[in-house]
């Protein structure tokens, strides 16, 4: 696959770096204090297009593609990970399944404000005992009378609470499938529940360790009725949904990744030249020299397996596997170059207000998200024809 990028790939790239830098970066610090999302924020990157990069025109979107989405992410991940995942969240798991999965009617309804920025929505599949394990999902979605009730709860949902946030792409259990040995699985479907439906609650906020400034929220659902046409996509396609809209999230986590890994790497390489200590920089001292030298090789190798990823997905070719790699390897490489540059930082390194002490806290999701690592090590392996 071709790593170069076109001219419009280059300034669209520099043109959220920008944005990153003189928008996001300010508020970053004081966003993540009060654990709040940056509504005027947001706004802003709705007015410049960024969450209409991937759609067509037709919809209000930029034309663009999941490459392009990507370099938008990896580009605000250097100065803030809640920002990155919100934009990530709100196309990939919000946006992206409408566009793919829903009816005329549906898209109509619900894309041009999600494209626009105007809207949010929230993709719920996690529940306490059902993550990597989709299988196990146990909320339930029952069809009678032209109506869904939905029954159940689900956790760790981004972008479910804010006040833009319009609805819920909910995984239910909708019957069950008899297999060709004769035993049941279940049928899993994907239903589409609105804010302010009777009996669905976003719970409070969590408290979380990183990411503090994303939106993130449990949800419970009691005897929530939807109309019938709020199934999204086929009954009893869910689960095959949800692996496609996985796969490609691991792309834009690994892009993530990416940026959070440069972004300490450029605070370190500036600190390591500034800092004296003994009356010379500690970036002449070789063990300093080295660790930057292998920062600058994760973020290179990272971004390398993204793009590679993201090319074949945008190309329509195979990239599950590629996927699984980037995402390993760059959350591997993010993880790792948060605690090189607090170690380069010393005690300023543990202060909040400093951007590397933030992506330190931040990183290690990157490592659970969007399936754990060792998902990641089980797709690889599968390729491999190893069964595990």
């Amino acid at each position: 696959m071709s790593f170069q990028m076109t001219q419009e790939e280059i300034e669209l790239a520099g043109m959220v770096r920008d944005f990153a830098e003189s928008v996001v970066a300010p508020r970053s610090y004081e966003a993540d204090s009060r654990h709040e999302l940056p509504m005027d924020v947001v706004a802003q990157m709705g007015e410049i297009g960024l969450f209409g990069l991937p759609f067509p025109e037709e919809w209000g979107g930029q034309g663009g593609d999941y490459f392009a989405l990507c370099l938008a992410i990896e580009a605000l991940a250097r100065v803030d990970q809640s920002i990155a995942i919100t934009l990530e969240a709100a196309i990939g798991l919000g946006a992206m399944p409408i566009f793919r999965y829903g009816t005329q009617e549906q898209k109509e309804q619900w894309l041009p404000d999600l494209v626009a920025g105007n809207a949010l929505a929230g993709f719920g599949l996690t529940e306490a005992e059902a993550g990597s394990d989709a299988g196990a999902t146990r909320t339930t979605a029952t069809l009678s009378g032209g109506e869904w009730t939905v029954n159940g709860s689900k956790q760790f949902i981004t972008n479910s609470g804010t006040s833009i946030s319009k609805f819920v792409s909910v995984a239910a259990v909708t019957g069950e499938r008899e297999r060709r040995d004769g035993s049941k699985s279940k049928e899993l479907s994907t239903i589409i529940v609105p804010h302010g439906t009777p009996g669905f609650t976003v719970e409070p906020a969590y408290d979380k360790v990183g990411w503090r400034a994303s939106d993130t929220h449990p949800l419970t659902f009691e005897d929530v009725k939807v109309p019938e046409a709020n199934l999204l996509g086929e009954r009893g396609r869910g689960f095959a949904n949800f692996l496609r809209t996985l796969d490609e999230g691991r792309i834009a986590v690994a892009a993530m990744s990416t940026g959070a890994a440069e972004g300490c790497l450029e605070e370190s390489l500036h600190y390591a030249k500034s800092r004296n200590v003994f009356g010379v920089p500690i970036g002449s001292h070789q063990f300093i020299a080295f660790t930057i030298a292998q920062m600058q090789s994760r973020v290179y190798t990272s971004r390398l397996a993204w793009q590679d990823a993201a090319r074949k997905c945008d190309a329509g070719l195979e990239f599950k596997t590629e996927a699984a790699m980037a995402k390993l390897v760059a959350s591997d490489a993010a993880m790792k170059n948060a605690r090189d540059a607090t170690q380069i930082f010393g005690g300023y390194g543990f202060m909040n207000e400093s951007l590397v002490a933030r992506h330190y806290r931040d990183s290690k999701i990157l490592e659970i998200g969007e399936g754990t690592n060792e998902v990641q090590l089980m797709v690889i392996a599968r390729s491999l024809g190893l069964e595990n």
